[in-house]
């Protein structure tokens, strides 16, 4: 099985690492699923992770080493090119539905306005992808 953790998720796997987003991370660490990212998907999450409400909580180092973690460990692709075949409301989001089309992927994303697509595209919650893989 194949997805992509919106950077959302990543992010709060960061900041909880009680939560579902956390337990979600523990999962790929784990091998029960490949996590896809892609040059763009790295970009936001480090550019995210330098936001001063975000450093408050997370020290440089450990940004860098998760970073590092992520970009090391997961399949990293091309960023597709291609249309989405859904668009969401907030049009900075679809290059993770487009991310998630051409690698054949669930989303996993806490962003209501992707999950609103629920409907249209196989994207789930942290929670829902959790409970999925068994946690």
């Amino acid at each position: 099985m194949r997805a992509v953790l919106d950077t959302n998720v990543l992010v709060a796997a960061v900041l909880s690492p009680q939560g579902a987003p956390a337990r979600v991370l523990e999962a790929w660490i784990e091998g029960t699923f490949e996590l896809i990212t892609s040059p763009r998907l790295l970009e936001e999450l480090r550019r995210v992770l330098m936001y001063p409400k975000i450093r408050v909580h997370v020290a440089p180092a450990e940004a860098t080493e998760f970073l590092d973690l992520i970009e090391s460990s997961s399949v990293v692709v091309d960023d597709p090119q291609e249309p989405p075949v859904v668009t969401s409301s907030d049009p900075n989001d679809d290059f993770v539905i487009v991310l998630a089309q051409a690698t054949r992927s669930i989303l996993v994303s806490g962003d209501s306005d992707l999950l609103a697509l629920t409907n249209r595209i196989p994207v789930m919650s942290p929670a829902d992808f959790a409970r999925q893989l068994g946690m």
